[in-house]
Formats: C-alpha cells, sequence, structure tokens
C-alpha cells in the first residue's frame, strides 16, 4: 500500500512490527531477528540518543558496516527527526573529519575493533577542530565474530533482541574467540565514548518526533576532485521510494527474500535493505560482502532478489557450482562500475541467471529505474531501464543548444521523480544549479529516451566525449577495444591534440598476450568510424580508482591527465 503523506519512518516500522510475525526481518550471519527486535532497539537507542541532546535536525554520522545496528541507529533518529550521516567505513582520518566537520554532527556511532582496523585510533588522530560540534561518541562491539568467518554461525543468538556488545569487557578478534585488543578509550577529543549496550539500557521512547518532510539521512556524493556534497532526503522520500522498489520488482510477493551486498552508507545498500522491509521480504545480511558466503546464503536462504555491482556478480559466479547456480533466483539486478566484466551477463546466463541492468544515484535513490527481466539480453542488460514510479519522467536535453531531444537521440538525462532529494545540504546554490525550473533533476549523465518513463544510460557527461562533432559515449570504444584478444580491460578519454580533441586508450593487457598499439589501433578502425578511433592506445598496469559507498569508480579525471602528459611530451 502506497505510504500515507503523513507517515514517518517510526510510524512505519512501529506498524512493521505490529503484525504478525510470520518470519524473520532480517538475517545477520545466520542470526535472524524479527521486526519487532529492530523496532524495540531503535526505540531504545532514540531514547539514548535523546538523553545526549539530540533532537529534530541533529546529525549523527553513522560509521558502521552492514549491521542491523546501522538500520536500528537510522530509525532511532528519524524517531527523533535527526539526520543520519553515512559514512563509509573505509573512510580514515581526513575523510571522516571531513564530513563530521562540515555536516556538524552532533554524535557519531562507530564499531572500534571491525576487521582489526583502529578505529578509534583513526578518530584521535584526525583533525580536531573538524570535531568541535560533537559532543559523544559511541562504540558498538559485539563478542560474535564480525563477517569474515565461514557465516554458518552456532545459532545461539536467534532469540537476541539486539546485536550491541559491551565495550566494558574490551574487543574480540575477528574469529570471536576473545582474543584482546586495546580498549575503547573513555574519550576522544575530550568527548565522552559511550558504549552501544548502554544505549539500549534505555527504556523504549514512544513518542515520534519525527515528520514525513523531517530531513532523516545524507548521503555523500562520489566526487573526486573536490569536496563531496551532502545529499539530503527525507522521511517521505525514503518510504516512498521503498514502496515503489518494492512493488516495481517483487518484493512483496510470496516468499521473496533479498540479499543486502552493497554497503549501507550508500544508496544501493540503503534503497535495498528499506524496499525489503517495505515488501515484507527477509534482509539476509553480512558486515562485509564476500562472494564465495554471498552464493552460499543464497542456496540456504532461497534468495529471490538481489542487487550488486558486476564485481559482485562476478565473484559470485566464481563461488557457484551448480547450474543453475541460483535456482531460487528471480530478478538479480547489476551496476557496470568496473571494468573487464563485459562478459558478465554471457556467463551468468550460461549457469541460468538472468541479470537486469538498473539505474540510480545518490540524489534519486539506487533503483530508480530497472529493465524488465522479459527483455532480450542485448536491452535488459543495458544501464537504466523503466522509472519504478508511476508518475516519474525523464527526458534528454541537448547539452549545446537546451533543447529537448527525440526519443533515440542522446543528450543530458532529467528526471522527475518523487524519489528526487531534499537538496544538498548547506549547498543552495549546488541545490539551485542541479534543478530545473520545473522541477527536474539534472543528472550529468549521457542516455536517450525510448518513451517519457524509459531510457538507456551511456556516461557521465563529464566523461563523454565531443568527436567529430557528435557526441560519443566512452564505452562504445572501450567494447570494440575489448574485442581484441590482447585487452583484458579498457578506458577511453579524450585530450586535446594538434589536430583537434581525440580519443585515447588505456588497456589491460591481457594476461600471456603479445600487446602491439598498431595492431589495436587497426583493430578499432575496421569497426567503428574513423572519428572514434583512439589517437594512441597505451598499456597500464591498473587503473587508478576512488573506493565509493555504492562500488569502486575509475578515476577518469587522472586518466585525461595522464593522456594529456604522453600528448603533450610526443609533441615536445
Amino acid at each position: 500500500m502506497l505510504p500515507s503523506a503523513t507517515t514517518t519512518l517510526a510510524a512505519f516500522l512501529d506498524e512493521l512490527a505490529a503484525r504478525p510475525a510470520a518470519g524473520p526481518a532480517l538475517i545477520d550471519r545466520d542470526r535472524p531477528s524479527t521486526a519487532a527486535m529492530l523496532a524495540d532497539e531503535s526505540a531504545r537507542l532514540a531514547a539514548g540518543l535523546k538523553s545526549l541532546g539530540v533532537g529534530r535536525g541533529d546529525r549523527v554520522a553513522l560509521w558502521l558496516p552492514d549491521l542491523p545496528a546501522w538500520l536500528a541507529t537510522f530509525f532511532a533518529c528519524a524517531r527523533l527527526g535527526a539526520i543520519a550521516v553515512s559514512v563509509n567505513t573505509r573512510f580514515r582520518g581526513s575523510e571522516l573529519a571531513d564530513i563530521v566537520g562540515r555536516s556538524g554532527c552532533r554524535v557519531i556511532v562507530f564499531w572500534p575493533g571491525f576487521r582489526n582496523i583502529d578505529f578509534s585510533g583513526i578518530l584521535a588522530e584526525a583533525d580536531a577542530s573538524a570535531f568541535a560540534s560533537l559532543t559523544h561518541a559511541i562504540a558498538y562491539d559485539e563478542s560474535l565474530d564480525d563477517g569474515e568467518g565461514d557465516g554458518k554461525g552456532d545459532g545461539k543468538d536467534e532469540g537476541r533482541g539486539d546485536h550491541g556488545g559491551n565495550p566494558s569487557r574490551g574487543h574480540v578478534d575477528a574469529s570471536g574467540q576473545g582474543e584482546p585488543r586495546a580498549l575503547v578509550p573513555a574519550q576522544l577529543h575530550g568527548r565522552p565514548v559511550l558504549g552501544y549496550r548502554e544505549m539500549l539500557g534505555h527504556a523504549p521512547l514512544a513518542a515520534d518526533e519525527g515528520a514525513p518532510d523531517a530531513g532523516c539521512v545524507i548521503f555523500t556524493t562520489s566526487g573526486t576532485t573536490r569536496a563531496p556534497k551532502f545529499v539530503l532526503h527525507d522521511q517521505r522520500t525514503v518510504l516512498r521510494h521503498a514502496h515503489d522498489v518494492a512493488a516495481a520488482i517483487g518484493y512483496t510477493a510470496p516468499h521473496a527474500c533479498v540479499l543486502l551486498t552493497a554497503p549501507l552508507c550508500g544508496v544501493f545498500g540503503f534503497t535495498n535493505a528499506l524496499a525489503a522491509l517495505f515488501g515484507h521480504a527477509p534482509l539476509v545480511m553480512r558486515p562485509v560482502f564476500d562472494g564465495e558466503a554471498a552464493a552460499q546464503a543464497v542456496l540456504r536462504y532461497r534468495v529471490t532478489h538481489a542487487h550488486a555491482s558486476d564485481e559482485m556478480i562476478s565473484r559470485m559466479l566464481d563461488a557457484a557450482r551448480g547450474k543453475p547456480a541460483f535456482p531460487s533466483a528471480r530478478f538479480f539486478g547489476y551496476a557496470t562500475f568496473a571494468p573487464g566484466h563485459a562478459d558478465l551477463p554471457q556467463r551468468a546466463a550460461a549457469v541460468g541467471l538472468t541479470l537486469v541492468g538498473l539505474y540510480g544515484m545518490s540524489e534519486v535513490h539506487a533503483l530508480c529505474a530497472l529493465h524488465d527481466a522479459a527483455e532480450p539480453p542485448e536491452r535488459r542488460t543495458l544501464s537504466g531501464g523503466r522509472l519504478v514510479a508511476p508518475e516519474g519522467r525523464v527526458r534528454a536535453r541537448d547539452p549545446e543548444t537546451g533543447a529537448i531531444q527525440p526519443h533515440g537521440t542522446a543528450g543530458e538525462l532529467e528526471l522527475s521523480v518523487p524519489s528526487r532529494m531534499v537538496g544538498y545540504y548547506g549547498n543552495p546554490q549546488a541545490t539551485k544549479e542541479v534543478l530545473t525550473d520545473d522541477g527536474f533533476l539534472r543528472t550529468g549523465d549521457l542516455g536517450y529516451t525510448t518513451d517519457e518513463r524509459s531510457f538507456v544510460f551511456l556516461a557521465r557527461m563529464g566523461d563523454t566525449l565531443r568527436l567529430g562533432g557528435f557526441l560519443v559515449s566512452p564505452a562504445e570504444i572501450e567494447e570494440t577495444l575489448l574485442a581484441h584478444p590482447a585487452v583484458a580491460a579498457a578506458q577511453v578519454v579524450g585530450v586535446e591534440t594538434a589536430a583537434g580533441f581525440k580519443a585515447f586508450a588505456f588497456v589491460i593487457p591481457r594476461q600471456g598476450a603479445t600487446f602491439d598499439e598498431s595492431s589495436v589501433i587497426a583493430h578499432c578502425a575496421a569497426r567503428i568510424a574513423k572519428f572514434k578511433v583512439p589517437v594512441h592506445v597505451r598499456p597500464i598496469d591498473v587503473f587508478p580508482v576512488t573506493p565509493g559507498a555504492n562500488a569502486t569508480k575509475i578515476q577518469k579525471a587522472k586518466l585525461r591527465e595522464l593522456a594529456q602528459a604522453i600528448v603533450a611530451a610526443d609533441r615536445a
């Protein structure tokens, strides 16, 4: 049922908890817990946070991996009308200080001993001035494995109503055997450090101090050359999109079960989790993605739905044993992030798994659009698809003339969807620049529409090449390069040359193959228009990357700098 315009996240969770428990809502490392357990833990946390002075509009940093505690803290913030700030666990001192400082967080929740990393030390060594707004830190811990074990579980904790350990007992190692590590410090930058379980000692907060229009979560954009922007969503946006995704993909169907792969700190994992809760489908999760464990979980729990990056799906296929690999699969969506997986749909099809292309971004949530699994392979594996919101609309605009393009003609994609962000927190100018006068969001993506609700994504506008007077997606040239037997992976950027703006390719040679630049260029010239043929094809060991909340992304800007330097050296 479509959520009411007056429904809050806390009211939604309370209603979910009040339903007769037909099964678990979450399965964390084979330990099931119900919606009622999640609601109780969340309400206790809300009371604890309120005792620390957290209220409507305040920001709370969530520096946690994929845990029930992440979701409990998110809902606790929503009950208070506070804003959860998602922080990637891979971020370190300077990145953390920037996010906490610029967003003005009052509290940070973190797992000091996660994966044997000294997160307390990282916090302590970060620039103290960035924590001026911070009043408290909350340390999560547990006396169970942290997701790096075999994932089989011992079944002893299935009835637990919470997942937090007691920091006063000291840390445990990743195997859960109780090997001591440095205790959580009593203070960080002069602020007291409290235990997560201590927060759970409060009586549940019954009052709902949130509101549908209250901001509830901030995601950071994944820019590589400037400080990330803070994408703010409100409670109405989150709930509505959870409904649309659950309805569009089939989370509400009988016996649906969802595998969480991407981190909750990014929209890919977050959207999947909220939609699973909305559809009353069990969410199978682990703190850290592992291909072998994920493949086993699909079989053990008869997982019907999963959404992951191409690299994650590839690792799951590597671990698959039977044919079909995953008999219970109904809808497996994937996003193309990493190079070297062009054959992924064919690999999946060979073991009976149908992959479906998706589209999303922080500003409109993940799974904003998706293809139909019944479409032919050459169509359903493209990035993009049909908007999940029935009233959603998409158009493509010529970046030079400003004219709206006819269906099938590439331009910058613009979206009008109910999942659109409130804006960039603390940056009204950036918000104004990304919105059109009639409320469409400028995505910064190149693509073309096929009807008013469907489209195909081609490339980021910043990566798009204007060659021979035409807008060209680098992916088209990269696919041609990958067809050469000596090329394992390819990335194409644009450079200024004496002959004008040209394509420049970097490739990772296939192991054991003899790489010859002239041969690869000739291969391209025989298959694509002359103006698209790279002026150079240079081998490289690895592509520069930036770890992101949703996936690891290629740093095209660094490749462009390197390519331009090579061209300049050739001229000298």
